[in-house]
């Protein structure tokens, strides 16, 4: 049932840039950015591209590859492997780490909540490695996390080495591929909590008290901007993957390769003000709305809920009318237990004059687990006696 939900996922990401072609035409006949080696941006809940530059061309991501670490990080947490509250142990290993930093030392005890801080705010190092150990044993094993997370969200150009982003043979992404991961990091709502806030601190009751400053100063300097990872790094130059909402849109816009930090920001603040300009959004649902009941065969509950995966709008240009948009809902049959958490039981379309404008997985909200045979000798004897009254 898991790949399943895999292909959803890639069908969907890949209708999403197939279905919006015009727009990224539209304004590419125009030169929106320079100066930087590429660049892309997406309206986040439909995945459309508004604008793109060379957002295939594979280069060192520097430490926006901290978005896929905390990815893996909201990831467990969601999924229950991971609470917030729990107190995380630094190795040795991960309190070597050089770069940025929040200078853990060895056996040093943060919470989940104090490391995510670290990395969001800080971009430390030593915290994402603190945090690979915890969640896969090993920063290896975490990396071969981050690979497999970039297959299956249908990814063909990115390629992790170190849960860092810190310079390594081999390890490259696309601007498209930042975007769509952020896209998924952006699922979990709680993220720009840490991301969007420019200033805070660390061991605050300690002699040892820790200011932290956000690396991406535009989260004080563009009003709705909350996210999410700058990079920089003597061969990738300077990086960021931003993300702004307003008035109900949000956005998500990468560049790769600007030489100064203050270029990096300019070219970002195009890209924002063009997509709030041109474009506006229509939510239609958030994350977790019920769209259903599926029945599970077998299983300790009869049925379960189908809610949507991710937030579900329309985007259109300014102005545009959206009435008449209709939706469909598929409910997957013959599911049987185990069910867990974010399995893919259905399917929802919105759709306007016979096109398909969004397409997106619906996912179990609760875990089932296989009925115990006295659940099932009971329901059968229910059905029994009523079948003879």
């Amino acid at each position: 049932m898991k790949r399943k939900f895999s292909m959803m996922v890639i069908s969907f990401f890949m209708f999403s840039i197939m279905s919006t072609q015009v727009f990224a035409k539209e304004k590419n006949d125009v030169q929106l950015v320079d100066n930087v080696r590429s660049a892309i941006l997406i309206e986040r809940d439909t995945g459309t591209v508004l604008y793109e530059k060379n957002m295939q061309e594979k280069l060192p991501p520097a430490s926006m590859t901290k978005i896929m670490t905390m990815l893996l990080i909201m990831e467990a947490i969601d999924e229950g492997k991971l609470k917030m509250d729990e107190k995380i142990r630094t190795s040795e290993y991960a309190a070597s780490m050089g770069g940025s930093q929040i200078f853990l030392e060895p056996g040093e005890e943060m919470t989940t909540e104090q490391m995510l801080k670290g990395i969001a705010i800080a971009s430390g190092n030593d915290a994402s490695v603190a945090m690979a150990e915890r969640i896969a044993g090993s920063e290896e094993a975490f990396v071969d996390m981050m690979n497999k997370k970039v297959k299956e969200l249908g990814l063909k150009n990115t390629k992790f080495q170190n849960a860092t982003g810190l310079p390594a043979k081999d390890q490259y992404s696309t601007a498209y591929d930042m975007a769509m991961m952020a896209k998924e990091l952006l699922k979990y709502d709680k993220i720009t909590k840490f991301t969007g806030t420019y200033e805070g601190y660390l061991r605050e009751n300690t002699d040892r008290k820790f200011w932290l400053v956000n690396t991406n100063k535009l989260v004080r300097f563009y009003p709705g901007v909350d996210g999410l990872k700058t990079g920089f790094t003597n061969e990738a130059k300077y990086c960021l993957t931003a993300t702004a909402e307003k008035n109900g849109m949000r956005v998500i816009a990468v560049v790769f390769g600007a030489p100064t930090s203050k270029e990096r920001n300019a070219q970002i603040t195009k890209l924002l003000d063009y997509a709030f300009s041109q474009y506006e959004t229509h939510p239609m649902y958030k994350r977790k709305h019920v769209m259903g009941k599926a029945k599970v065969s077998k299983g300790s509950m009869k049925t379960v809920e189908a809610v949507t995966s991710e937030p579900i709008s329309i985007l259109t240009k300014k102005g545009e009318n959206m009435k008449s948009v209709k939706k469909e809902i598929v409910i997957n049959k013959n599911i049987k237990a185990p069910v867990k958490v974010g399995d893919e039981i259905g399917s929802i379309k919105l759709i306007k004059d016979g096109k398909v404008l969004v397409e997106s997985p619906l996912v179990a909200n609760k875990n089932v687990e296989k009925a115990t045979w006295w659940q099932l000798f009971k329901r059968s004897f229910g059905i029994f006696t009523k079948s003879g009254s």
